[in-house]
């Protein structure tokens, strides 16, 4: 079992940026691929970006391409979403996800965060 913990979401205005975590700790595997989505009520779980933990190939959605970054930190398990130019439709839950096969489909996942609330003002 692999445990992940997103924190650094919050307020802010348009325009602004956030640098979301997500620790992880338990059985985790240098095979695993490490996702970020979002999600807002009444909507399915969307996908956001991913990153390899035994490479550095991302892949990211593109209502975000230009404007998110995902990174990490191997020594730390720890995996992050820098995310500029922040627009009102970037509110959402944000879940931090983990997988051994990865992709843009949320059901490939065994592993979820509790998420961090993210509100984007106008």
């Amino acid at each position: 079992q692999v445990q992940l913990v997103e924190s650094g979401g919050g307020l802010v205005q348009t325009g602004g940026s956030l640098r979301l975590s997500c620790a992880a700790s338990g059985r985790t595997s240098s095979s695993f691929v490490r996702g970020w989505f979002r999600q807002v009520p009444g909507k399915e779980r969307e996908f956001v970006g991913t990153i390899g933990w035994s490479d550095d190939s991302t892949d990211y959605a593109d209502s975000v391409k230009d404007r998110f970054t995902i990174s990490k930190d191997t020594a730390k398990n720890t995996v992050y979403l820098q995310m500029n130019s922040l627009k009102p439709e970037d509110t959402a839950i944000y879940y931090c996800a983990a997988g051994l096969v990865g992709g843009r489909w949320p059901g490939a996942y065994a592993s979820w965060g509790q998420g961090t609330q993210v509100t984007v003002s106008s």
